[in-house]
């Protein structure tokens, strides 16, 4: 038995009942998240379009590696030389004057033949007259030849300031020396400095080694 049936679509349903209410909610839902999934996207593009352009990432200078700075270092103090100390020129000593005053000194006052003799063997008056003669002839000498002058003025005993700088050549220190100049002591010796020396002219042929020629009476 064949039945047919025919449906009307045209048709509105004037009554609703829960299977209809469940779909039109459904149908609602699904348009309002719907709507708000698009609002989201609107305001995530709007968001994006007015954040600022992120800072350029600044550049990390990185230290030269230790080897190559003392390299340059090295470099630099091949091309830089420090100054050379000036060479210290040592004088050659010149015996020639020194024989001459010694023979000068033997011949005014025999003091080669009193400081080559033993005076263990004299008594104090013997080696006190022998003295003075030494004396008055060394002192002639001096007199005719040199001009000593002293380097301090100040009388021996009194107390003096060295500043600082001061000539170690001409004030010699002795003591406790403790610190840097300047310095306060006792005059000990005022010291003595030749001002002018005229020593007699050598002729070429003269034999300065000779400091006192052998005697021979006839």
């Amino acid at each position: 038995m064949n039945t047919n049936y025919t449906i009307d679509l045209t048709l509105q349903p004037t009554t609703f009942d829960l299977w209809h209410v469940s779909l039109a909610g459904a149908v609602m839902l699904l348009l309002i998240l719907s709507i708000v999934l698009l609002l989201v996207m609107v305001i995530k593009l709007a968001r994006s379009d007015n954040r600022p352009a992120p800072a350029e990432t600044p550049k990390i200078i990185q230290p030269e590696p230790v080897v190559q700075v003392v390299e340059k270092i090295v470099e630099v103090e091949k091309i830089v030389h420090a100054p050379a100390p000036e060479p210290v020129i040592l004088k050659e000593p010149t015996p020639d004057a020194a024989l001459q005053l010694l023979s000068l000194l033997q011949n005014e006052a025999r003091f080669v033949d009193f400081i080559a003799e033993d005076i263990t063997l004299y008594n104090d008056a013997d080696v006190g007259v022998a003295a003075r003669v030494v004396h008055e002839g060394c002192k002639k000498v001096l007199d005719e030849h040199f001009t000593l002058a002293p380097i301090r003025n100040e009388h021996e005993g009194t107390n003096v300031t060295l500043p600082q700088g001061f000539d170690a050549a001409s004030v010699r220190l002795t003591g406790n020396i403790v610190g840097h100049a300047p310095f306060s002591g006792t005059l000990i010796h005022k010291g003595w400095q030749a001002t002018h020396v005229n020593l007699p002219k050598l002729t070429q042929s003269h034999n300065a080694n000779i400091i006192a020629a052998a005697e021979v009476e006839l």
